[in-house]
């Protein structure tokens, strides 16, 4: 019996209904896209390519190859529309046996370990302004998940509105980014942008960069979440995808293009705090204070939007899974899982919590998982054949040009970045954080089937 089958949970007040505008979801996607990565791959980037050319190139590529893995998730969210995103499909094509692993890495470290470490880093900037003492950052970090725990508890209009807020606010800051290199290069404290190397042919280690690029752009796949609860049709979420990928590669390349202006390829490449120095260069010391106010409103959007779409993994899974049934409690008035909020920031916290003790054991266990996510991702790409196959006679009311072509582009991208994912961790003798995750996964899994055979 496939998810689609599977009956409410006992005590399900409703379901998910549309309730999200288009550019609803597009603040959304936007905000869980951008975040700290943008302050800090570019020059990792800009150090790998050699050139601005090709530094220029991977930017573009990677909102390209973002783009067509958005029209593979536009035709599965579009066909299947459902608050379990990924869960959903993964369920669909393989069975709700695997899937449930996907959604045990989401619940216990993926989503809650972003979470976690986004209100660390958020801690961290404002202890700058505001020291609360010894453990300031672990305290801010708390009273940020709770507080926006809060607001989605409330009720999606409430969070929504926050969300977009918060990521109009967060646009207009790398404005200022943009401003700052303008100021810079035509004050004359910059050198010219293409002082640097003559572009050659591809360098070596240009899917190295890719690999940062993509990972800047991480996140967009987070729609599926919300495909069941934006209005205008089944059609809706492929727009809001398409829109809000186009808006962010041109938000990006605008950021790119400041850095560049602002310090000159040289000092892009070399730069250990690229957002601090280009602010720097064009504002004087108050760019440090406002870009510490920059990055602190990223983390809060990033963890906003992540909390909005979190939560419905664990929604999904508490319909399946009788174990966890209690998460599959939707608030019809609210329009939102609460139960499944609270689980999600009791993990949060306790992760913050973990972290506090360990230091960086949060931001290690997010980097163990990171093998598991593109392994599902890679799955979830595949599904989209699978599903094609098996459920031909589906209405499909978007389908993604160019099949089979485009789909396994996505696919390969996936496949890659799994390889690398894969080699990093082998390199930092971390693969058995993941293997002692799924271990922890496995038995679970196991008492969820006695459990729901009972």
């Amino acid at each position: 019996m496939n998810a689609t089958t599977t009956s409410p949970a006992a005590g399900t007040l409703d379901a998910p209904k549309p309730a999200l505008s288009v550019f609803d979801a597009v603040m959304i996607i936007t905000g869980i896209v951008i975040g700290g990565g943008i302050f800090s791959m570019p020059p990792l980037v800009a150090g790998i390519t050699g050139s601005v050319q090709w530094m220029l190139v991977a930017w573009v590529a990677g909102g390209v190859l973002s783009l067509i893995g958005a029209l593979v998730y536009a035709e599965l969210a579009t066909t299947y529309p459902s608050a379990g995103g990924d869960y959903h499909f993964l369920s669909r094509a393989y069975g709700r046996d695997l899937s449930f692993f996907f959604a045990w890495a989401r619940v216990t470290v993926i989503t809650t370990g972003a979470i976690a470490m986004l209100a660390f880093i958020f801690g961290d900037y404002m202890s700058r302004v505001l020291p609360l003492g010894a453990y300031s950052s672990p305290i801010y970090a708390v009273l940020t998940v709770m507080a926006l725990t809060a607001v989605n508890i409330a009720g999606l209009r409430e969070s929504s509105r926050t969300q977009n807020v918060m990521t109009i606010l967060l646009i207009a800051g790398l404005a200022l980014l943009a401003v700052a290199g303008a100021l810079a290069f035509f004050g004359g404290r910059a050198p010219t942008p293409a002082a640097g190397p003559a572009a050659g042919g591809l360098p070596a280690a240009f899917g190295l960069a890719m690999v940062f690029v993509l990972l800047t752009f991480g996140g967009w796949n987070e729609a599926a979440y919300i495909s069941a609860e934006v209005k205008g049709g089944n059609r809706a979420i492929m727009k809001a995808l398409i829109l809000a990928l186009l808006l962010i590669t041109a938000v990006y390349l605008l950021a790119v293009l400041a850095m560049l202006h602002g310090l000159g390829f040289a000092g892009l490449a070399k730069s250990q705090a690229v957002g601090a120095d280009v602010m720097a260069a064009g504002f004087g010391p108050v760019g440090g204070v406002l870009i510490g106010l920059v990055v602190a409103l990223t983390t809060l959007t990033s963890i906003n939007a992540t909390m909005l779409v979190g939560a419905r993994t664990n929604y999904s899974l508490g319909r399946d899974w009788p174990i966890v049934a209690f998460m599959s409690r939707w608030d019809g008035t609210r329009d939102a899982p609460v139960r499944a909020f609270v689980v999600q920031g009791a993990i949060a916290l306790a992760l913050i919590g973990l972290g506090t003790v360990e230091k960086a054991g949060v931001q290690t266990m997010v980097e163990f998982t990171a093998p598991v996510f593109w392994f599902f991702f890679l799955l979830t790409g595949i599904a989209l054949f699978v599903l094609r196959f098996r459920d031909p006679a589906r209405p499909r009311p978007f389908k993604v040009p160019g099949y089979p072509v485009l789909p396994l582009v996505f696919v390969g991208t996936c496949g890659y970045l799994l390889y690398s994912s894969l080699t990093y961790a082998q390199s930092k003798n971390a693969l058995h954080w993941g293997a002692y995750l799924m271990a922890v996964g496995l038995v679970a899994w196991l008492i969820a089937r006695i459990a729901r055979r009972g």
